[in-house]
């Protein structure tokens, strides 16, 4: 570990020189420019990514095209005493003066500590964590998983309750900002519009100059940066990170262009994010997909819902975009061409389970999996922008976890601001057909939900296979994970529209290895 310390300290002796004008701009700093935090991500056994982006300080007005010298550090405590490596890298303005270093070489399953200095400006600290080796046999992964936070109805009060949970990984499954504009939200007492708080500037995210500024107003949340300096996340997004009911290349509003449009999105999606350089959008495109391996405990399969699908069927007229239908209206939804991951990412996702040796194996994926249809007179309706719009892809999708001999298969998701735990079936229609896997699909940080408890009441009877749905409350989900079981707690706040809400379990539900499907505890 001295070895590696010296090595990074002489990297940084040798290279500083090179970038003169970048140390010159980090000494004429003269405000903190880590006010939008620190964070940690896309962790392995020996290395993740450490990230932070300058922002709102004197020197990026007065000279918005210089890069500014950054410092790191990582430290085996948290009073950086054991510092193990140590660096120089400059936050370029083409990057939106964002930074993503990847340590290599740390020791596997330990907490490591880490933080930034640019002139003499230090930022706060990060706790991070690496992962155990692949073939080691770890007793527990605790993580929690969380959605859709929409800024404007609720606070992140949510993320401040996570901070506490002492995890192992946080997995962020979609909607972590909301490109609209401003607008009135919901109706309070004597018809008022209530809005706990309003997005910076009318209008929405359209330019890599409205991400970017987006993005900076979401992070400056107080809680959020708490979340992020506490543990490592896993990520991938969903599609208010562009643009609402997106579909590959179309957009909702049919915008031409829209991948001028995606393009800027995706460019701040990656600076604002802890990813790794490989990760760096090309060409309008982003791999976001892949594995993560917690020893031989438990393999993450992360998909991306967005990027590849086809567009929904049977919009509404001259629209992009969901729609929601019955068979009758739309004999499309059923066409079996129609893909929701791509060809490509769909074989892969095959091959990942196929190969897995893991004792239990989660798919993290956006949105709700099971069939979540509302009855009407004249038949089932479906909601087009999840997977009720692409029944033969999530037919695709079960049978090859069912034939690809991975155990204890779990799928979470988000998306629907509504809390679900359902049996995932081959034959949704045979009420005795065989339990492949359990879904968690959890309720949002701060966005409302559509689903009422009437709303809900009357479609449950129609949706056999689902244990639970609620959509209430606001808050996340902690999965604990051993060889023998998993612990799934829906964590839920009193109020999301509350600074200091308080939080407690909704519900625990517990699926035995060898038997799938929850069982209420």
């Amino acid at each position: 570990m001295k070895r590696r310390a010296l090595f990074a300290g002489t990297a940084f002796l040798l290279t500083a020189p090179l970038w003169p004008a970048a140390r010159l701009a980090a000494q004429t700093l003269r405000s903190d420019p880590f006010t939008l935090g620190v964070a940690s991500g896309c962790p392995s056994a020996s290395s993740m990514v450490l990230w932070t982006r300058l922002y709102d300080t004197g020197i990026l007005s007065v000279l918005p095209d210089a890069p500014i010298e950054v410092r790191w550090e990582l430290a085996r405590d948290h009073e950086f005493r054991q510092v193990v490596q140590q660096g120089m890298v400059t936050a370029q303005p083409r990057m939106g003066f964002s930074v993503h270093v990847e340590p290599a070489g740390l020791d596997p399953q330990r907490d490591y500590w880490y933080r930034f200095h640019s002139g003499v400006f230090t930022s706060a600290i990060g706790r991070t964590r690496t992962l155990p080796l692949r073939e080691a046999k770890p007793e527990r992964l605790r993580f929690a998983f969380a959605s859709c936070q929409h800024y404007e109805t609720g606070y992140f009060a949510a993320y401040r309750q996570m901070a506490a949970e002492n995890l192992d990984l946080i997995v962020f499954l979609g909607d972590y900002i909301y490109e609209g504009g401003s607008r009135a939200i919901s109706a309070g007492a004597n018809n008022t519009q209530v809005r706990p708080r309003a997005h910076n500037g009318k209008g929405p995210a359209l330019t890599l100059a409205d991400y970017r500024e987006r993005y900076a107003h979401y992070k400056l949340d107080a809680d959020l940066q708490t979340a992020h300096a506490s543990a490592p996340w896993i990520m991938t997004w969903d599609d208010h990170e562009v643009h609402n009911d997106y579909a590959n290349d179309q957009a909702e509003d049919l915008m031409p262009n829209f991948l001028g449009r995606r393009s800027a999105a995706y460019q701040a999606y990656f600076e604002n994010m802890p990813l790794r350089k490989s990760m760096l959008p090309r060409a309008h495109e982003a791999l976001i997909y892949g594995n993560v391996d917690f020893g031989n405990l438990a393999r993450f399969h992360v998909v991306d819902t967005r990027q590849y699908r086809g567009a929904q069927p049977c919009p509404k007229p001259m629209r992009g975009g969901s729609n929601t239908v019955t068979d009758a209206q739309c004999p499309e939804r059923l066409d079996p061409a129609r893909t929701k991951l791509g060809s490509t990412q769909e074989s892969w996702l095959a091959e990942s389970f196929k190969t897995s040796v893991a004792q239990w194996n989660v798919l993290a994926q956006t949105t709700v999996l099971s069939p979540w249809g509302r009855p009407l007179k004249d038949g089932m309706t479906w909601w087009t922008d999840g997977w009720d719009g692409y029944p033969a892809a999530r037919s695709r999708l079960i049978d090859s976890i069912f034939t690809s001999g991975a155990t204890n298969s779990l799928v979470i998701g988000g998306d629907t601001h509504t809390s679900h735990v359902a049996d995932l079936k081959r034959d949704f229609a045979n009420r005795n057909s065989a339990v492949v896997a359990s879904e968690f699909c959890g309720t949002s940080i701060s966005s409302t939900s559509f689903w009422t408890k009437e709303r809900i009441e009357h479609a449950l009877p129609a949706n056999p296979h689902m244990k639970m749905v609620r959509g209430d409350e606001r808050g996340y989900v902690v999965m604990e994970i051993t060889a023998q079981r998993t612990t799934t707690r829906f964590r839920t706040l009193d109020d999301a529209t509350k600074v200091d809400a308080k939080i407690a379990t909704q519900a625990t539900w517990v699926v035995e290895a060898g038997h799938p499907g929850a069982t209420a505890v």
